[in-house]
């Protein structure tokens, strides 16, 4: 099967959900979380730095459940993060 290319969108998407993550995470190691989550390690901090921009739901809701984060809250700081950006004030103040 041939994956198509992520569009940018969908990469600072991943970006923001991994800093989501990894600012709810706090204190806690990666290992702790992973584990809990049933994920590995690697796999966590790949989503965390941005490396896996569209991980899979079920992975993303067994983080947030861990994390304490509800999935609607989850969607709608990153959706909110991507609307700020593209906002016509964020463009006029980025320039």
């Amino acid at each position: 099967m041939v994956r198509l290319p992520l569009t940018a969108a969908e990469l600072d998407r991943g970006r923001r959900l991994g800093s989501l993550l990894r600012r709810a995470r706090k204190e806690r190691s990666i290992l702790e979380v992973a584990l809990s989550a049933g994920l590995s390690p690697e796999t966590l901090r790949k989503i965390e730095t941005g490396r896996v921009a569209t991980p899979a739901f079920s992975t993303i809701a067994a983080v947030a459940d861990v994390l304490g984060l509800s999935l609607d809250a989850v969607w709608s700081d990153v959706q909110e993060s991507s609307r700020r950006e593209t906002s016509p004030d964020s463009r006029r103040e980025a320039s």
